[in-house]
């Protein structure tokens, strides 16, 4: 049992709440998911289960689209609306122009500080740990790509967006940035995540609806977390040269650094990269 589910997360669930579910029913199966949603948040959750768990990496590099709301007006210590609330009593509503002007300046790379209730670490510690603790918490910017950020709604104090942005994205520090910009502040209300890349949630499945009978016919196949990679067709004995790790020729050629090979039928085989001049190699083998 290999392969991919697309799960619409529910609000209230951690992402690891879901993955626990699905491994209850795929035991001794591994799982894993690709792209925490807080519990505010719900949407495409891939939970990846058996060997598809080695192709995470490939999914959290796809492109993520994103419904969120905020609230203007007040700014928290986890730039959503479960934290510490602050009104902000002197804040004068932005104009719509205003805010438009702001979020098409957002488009392209940005430096973007994490919010301090993130998981990423801080001295060996996650950050959110010495958030709780009332320790002070600086995270340096790093940069993210936004793709589009477009105004859904606005009617002050509510701003509803759509994002397309890439990895590493924190959206309630888009809201956050977006506000600051034009003098005020914002908490996120509500997050759903859409996409990645062409997994979307109105094909996802409702995890109260899936059971070890179903699980099996639910699994979608491991080579849509290589739509992005370039692809090559291998042949039987090709297969079989490098389900035993030789290098097979490079007859295409290709000369990615990582690329897919296929069966005919359109099963990842493996994932590839060139060995030499006219040789390719597998880097990740895959079962039948």
């Amino acid at each position: 049992m290999h392969g991919i589910l697309n799960i619409r997360k529910p609000t209230g669930m951690t992402s690891r709440d879901v993955v626990n579910s699905v491994q209850r029913m795929v035991r001794p199966r591994k799982t894993g998911h690709a792209g925490t949603l807080d519990p505010l948040a719900d949407g495409v959750l891939l939970t990846c289960v058996g060997a598809a768990t080695r192709l995470v990496p490939y999914l959290q590099q796809m492109q993520k689209c994103y419904r969120a709301g905020f609230r203007l007006g007040c700014t928290s210590n986890t730039d959503d609306i479960e934290g510490e609330i602050n009104e902000l009593p002197d804040a004068v509503a932005p104009t719509l122009d205003e805010l438009q002007r702001v979020t098409e300046a957002m488009v392209g790379t940005i430096e973007q500080r994490p919010p301090a209730f993130s998981a990423l670490k801080l001295n060996g510690r996650r950050a959110y740990k010495l958030a709780r603790e009332g320790k002070k918490v600086e995270l340096q910017p790093r940069p993210v790509v936004i793709h589009s950020l477009e105004i859904i709604r606005y009617a002050y104090p509510s701003l509803e967006l759509d994002i397309t942005c890439g990895s590493g994205t924190y959206v309630r520090a888009i809201g956050r940035d977006v506000a600051a910009s034009v003098a005020n502040g914002a908490v996120m209300t509500s997050l759903t995540r859409t996409a990645i890349g062409h997994f979307r949630a109105e094909d996802g499945l409702e995890l109260e609806n899936l059971d070890p009978a179903s699980l099996d016919q639910n699994l979608l196949p491991m080579v849509l977390a290589v739509a992005d990679l370039n692809q090559v067709e291998l042949i039987g004995s090709e297969i079989e040269h490098l389900r035993h790790g030789m290098p097979i020729e490079n007859r295409w050629p290709v000369h990615d650094d990582e690329f897919a090979g296929i069966s005919g039928d359109g099963r990842l085989v493996a994932i590839l990269t060139g060995s030499g001049d006219d040789q390719i190699r597998p880097l990740r083998n895959f079962p039948d």
